[in-house]
């Protein structure tokens, strides 16, 4: 039976990785070896990977692909994409060159609005605490000018502080609910350290407030953290063509690709088991770019997928129409992404990646990872309406497969060619690979 470990964040990186294979590894010779396998040979550099994160013990790798010719307000992109789902960097290449000879993306960001609130509980009279409020709003930005006095040299800083009543929803529930600018910057520490700085104020003027009585004064801080939903902080990113256009496949009238198309998007607007799948490979795009560039995809995941509920109902992010034998296809999404702070000055893959977008601002950064998703999205439903998904799916995950299977190069590069007119199921695969093995 295993045992709790005492002071393991103390240990050294070896000696952690020595009770790990001790305790959880039958095979530890070969555990090891794994492990080992994927440190970096630089030293300097793995040490900086070490101090990430804690308990480091070796390095998880996912492939850096890119997708070049990206026509973003005429201005061409190769885009960098972290990820390791097989189908999507080619799905992105395909949509991206598709759309470069029918005038490319257009992008603009609609607003940078970015939220973080002090929650509180306060029981007593609500108009004694919206005249506190008022009182002491002042001294809230006063107190937190060390901390904002940076970010304001860049023409950022704290937008508005509002004090809201949510005891409708929650008894004595009260927020100050506060809105900034981070520029270039996430601002995830920045907000935060606003916030904590705002409640702190708030707390111990309370206690010196005359009208309120000793329990008003008394109120609790609860919490001071950012959102990381940001329904103020949008991009859009579009595209459009004549549906005449829309003739690169044969098999498929222009006319009839435009309605099926728009249909597919309808059904992904009003059918919310379809919606999350529509969305689930629109992040395909979005989140291989936000891991690439360093920024946090599970942050830009949950305010994404808020978004797409904001009305009550989970639908699709993406929106499609035909109107005057004009087709266009575009996206709306919250963004909160930086190319300062954080792992984009740390991260050396991640320089690279921001080296190869040209080294792009947030807001510019945001029209890329947009313009992502869109594409990834265009890609996924003209594969639904047109040949199905599987058969351009399968042919990318047929290298898995044949990994798998311990294909030699030779062999790979038969079945490559073999199954480039048919479908690459897991099980005719196996079935092809086991005929060829016994042949030989």
């Amino acid at each position: 039976m295993k045992q709790p470990v005492e002071g393991f964040s103390k240990l050294t990186k070896e000696q952690k990785i020595a009770w790990l294979a001790n305790t959880h590894f039958n095979n530890q010779e070969a555990a090891l070896s794994i492990i080992r396998q994927y440190w970096n040979n630089d030293e300097v550099l793995q040490k900086l990977h070490d101090e990430f994160i804690e308990n480091t013990i070796s390095n998880y790798y996912l492939p850096l692909g890119i997708a070049p010719n990206f026509l973003i307000n005429e201005q061409l992109y190769t885009i960098p994409m972290a990820i390791e789902e097989s189908s999507v960097v080619a799905a992105a290449c395909k949509a991206a060159k598709f759309w470069l000879q029918r005038g490319g993306f257009k992008t603009e960001v609609l607003s940078t609005e970015k939220v973080g609130q002090v929650h509180f509980i306060y029981k007593g009279n609500k108009t004694k605490l919206e005249q506190f409020f008022n009182n002491i709003k002042p001294q809230l930005y006063t107190d937190a000018k060390e901390i904002t006095a940076n970010m304001e040299k860049r023409g950022g800083g704290i937008l508005e502080i509002s004090l809201v009543d949510k005891t409708k929803n929650l008894d004595n529930y009260y927020q100050l609910h506060c809105t900034f600018e981070t520029l270039d910057a996430m601002g995830a520490n920045f907000i935060n350290s606003c916030l904590e700085q705002f409640a702190k104020t708030f707390k111990n003027e309370a206690q010196h407030f005359a009208d309120f009585t000793e329990e008003e004064k008394q109120l609790q801080i609860v919490m001071s953290i950012l959102s990381n939903y940001v329904p103020n902080c949008i991009v859009k990113a579009e595209v459009s063509c004549p549906v005449t256009a829309l003739n690169e496949d044969k098999n498929i009238a222009p006319e009839v690709f435009a309605e099926k198309f728009v249909q597919a998007v309808n059904i992904a607007n009003v059918e919310p088991y379809r919606a999350v799948t529509h969305n689930k490979g629109i992040m395909n795009g979005i989140d291989a770019v936000v891991l690439a560039t360093g920024n946090d995809f599970r942050a830009v995941e949950a305010g994404i997928h808020a978004y797409a509920a904001k009305d009550g109902t989970y639908r699709s992010l993406t929106h499609a129409s035909v109107e005057n034998g004009i087709f266009k296809f575009w996206i709306e999404i919250p963004l909160a992404v930086g190319t300062i702070g954080g792992l984009t000055n740390l991260h050396p893959l991640v320089k690279i990646a921001l080296e190869i977008l040209e080294k792009p601002s947030a807001k510019e950064l945001m029209q890329i990872i947009a313009v992502a998703g869109l594409a990834q999205n265009f890609g996924a439903v003209r594969s639904l309406i047109t040949t199905g998904i599987q058969k351009g799916h399968m042919k990318m995950h047929l290298l898995n497969i044949l990994n798998q299977l311990g294909a030699t190069e030779e062999e790979k590069q038969y079945f490559v060619t073999y199954f480039k007119d048919k479908t690459a199921t897991h099980n005719a695969v196996v079935q092809a690979f086991n005929k060829l093995r016994a042949k030989a």
